[in-house]
């Protein structure tokens, strides 16, 4: 069986950076959405964020355009700097146990090249035997290219993947594919949901 899981707000908490980008920035939240910071993806692929998470541009880019559109002159990745998730021990005994039972455990998770960056740096994508970011696929969920990259990638068919997500219009979307997929809410009851003892 393939395990699909998401990172944040399932392996590593969510990082909600909003109030920070205003607090470094000197600036409103409604301000940071106007000229691009809208860190919530949308269907909207002309978001500057949907487009980091795309890989259509880095975060490089990302500060260029937000800059010339606000006149808020940002130098500083303050996506990769600001991003500090804590990452949930028990949610890893789960992925540790489910391969111990012989599964393939993969990550696959719509994030940002400094995001990615993180995750590398502090090791969270060790725990899996593939990760699939949507930055280098250039898709993010909930689109379906998402996990038909993943599928064909891994050789598989819907039927033999659980996917696990925080987000419950992700999971609508890949169980719309087949796929069998678990709204995230704690990893306790993910373990019981599985059956595995943490």
């Amino acid at each position: 069986m393939l395990y699909i899981f998401d990172m944040g707000g399932v392996v590593t908490t969510s990082a909600n950076l909003k109030q920070r980008f205003c607090e470094v920035l000197n600036t409103d939240e409604d301000t940071l959405k106007k000229f691009g910071l809208d860190t919530d993806l949308t269907l909207d692929q002309s978001n500057l964020f949907t487009m980091c998470s795309n890989g259509e541009i880095d975060t490089k880019e990302f500060w260029r355009i937000f800059s010339v559109r606000s006149g808020i002159n940002v130098t500083t990745d303050w996506f990769h700097w600001l991003f500090h998730p804590v990452l949930n021990q028990t949610t890893v005994k789960i992925i540790r146990a489910l391969k111990e039972d012989g599964n393939r455990v993969v990550c696959g998770t719509n994030t940002i090249s400094a995001h990615y960056l993180n995750h590398l740096e502090r090791g969270d994508y060790s725990y899996f035997d593939q990760t699939y970011t949507s930055c280098s696929m250039g898709v993010s969920k909930p689109a379906s290219d998402f996990w038909e990259i993943i599928m064909t990638a891994e050789n598989v068919q819907p039927k033999d993947c659980v996917f696990i997500d925080d987000k419950k219009m992700n999971c609508d979307a890949a169980a719309a594919l087949g796929i069998h997929a678990i709204h995230f809410s704690t990893a306790e009851a993910l373990a019981q949901t599985l059956g595995i003892k943490v």
